[in-house]
């Protein structure tokens, strides 16, 4: 269903003023040829973020290791402000063992990492000077009480600013009070619709109609201004009061990887609500960049023109 209501779109994603402030995860994929990745969810939508211009603060905590030391070192050269990195005295900087199986990957996210130790304190004084447009986090972070009572702190002290979630579930580290916790008090939400199904929906599959029933309803429980639902191949929704805006999949000539996707879909959806874009120009840019990231290997882009050029296209500023 496409919305007929713009203007009323427009009025909900009012711009905001201010800097997003990204929490969550910084890690490795560390694969068995000794080769590595960085990534983590929140830091690619940072990272997009910058290449978009929009400056956002990072949260997160590091080791005091070689792998912390790289993490800084790629976000000086990215541009990317490390005043909201910690640095964590005893535990490491985050890895994801990466093991393959007949070409097929498997994932080992390791626990007791740093960025399961974010420090409350220093989140709330990392905010000093820093004017805040939204806060955005995952889930994975949440997994250990540290990080958890850190975000609490983060959501208390910016309690007028709109949060953003992404409910990215990564087995064993998520349940049903979790995905309660921090939908609470949310303005924003992102999930695919496997993630639908998994917090919603008990076995078999259900139909697109049951599916788009399921994400009115998730939307109305919590009381959400947004719920955004990727789809893959079969495109996105936006779901609001009024009604369930459908975003059309963009065409790739040649897939190369679809890691990262949704994160290159949440940095754009970041940044029109930021902007004030009327819903379905976020959703229709939102899907192009995550169409554009399928093209290249891995979850970033370390090219400028390319979030250049996408910012011209759509007549932004950078």
């Amino acid at each position: 269903m496409i919305s007929h209501d713009l203007q009323g779109m427009r009025d909900m994603m009012a711009p905001q003023t201010g800097r997003p402030v990204i929490f969550g995860e910084v890690l490795f994929d560390c694969f068995p040829d000794g080769s590595r990745v960085l990534g983590g969810a929140p830091f690619n939508v940072a990272w997009h973020l910058q290449g978009f211009g929009a400056r956002p603060l990072f949260i997160s905590r590091i080791g005091r290791d070689a792998l912390g030391e790289e993490v800084r070192a790629v976000m000086a050269r990215w541009g990317m402000d490390c005043a909201g990195l910690q640095v964590d005295e005893t535990h490491p900087t985050g890895v994801v063992e990466v093991k393959l199986a007949a070409g097929q990957p498997s994932y080992d996210i390791v626990p007791e990492q740093a960025y399961d130790f974010v420090a409350g304190e220093t989140v709330v004084a990392a905010l000093a000077d820093c004017p805040v447009a939204l806060l955005y986090h995952g889930t994975l972070a949440l997994r250990h009480g540290d990080s958890r009572a850190a975000l609490t702190c983060l959501r208390r002290s910016l309690a007028q600013v709109p949060v953003c979630v992404d409910i990215n579930l990564r087995a064993p580290w998520w349940d049903t009070d979790l995905v309660h916790e921090v939908l609470h008090g949310a303005a924003w939400a992102k999930l695919n619709d496997e993630e639908l199904m998994a917090v919603s929906l008990p076995p078999p599959a259900p139909e697109p109609d049951e599916l788009r029933q399921a994400a009115r309803a998730l939307r109305q429980r919590y009381g959400l201004e947004t719920l955004i639902v990727t789809r893959g191949a079969d495109g996105a929704w936006l779901v609001t009061a009024r009604e369930c805006l459908e975003g059309k999949p963009v065409p790739v000539a040649e897939v190369v990887d679809t890691v990262g996707a949704g994160d290159a879909f949440a940095a754009v959806a970041l940044l029109g609500l930021m902007r004030g874009w009327a819903a379905g120009e976020t959703l229709d840019r939102a899907l192009e960049f995550a169409a554009r990231l399928c093209t290249v290997r891995g979850a970033t882009l370390d090219d400028r023109t390319v979030y250049a050029d996408c910012l011209q296209r759509w007549g932004e500023a950078p």
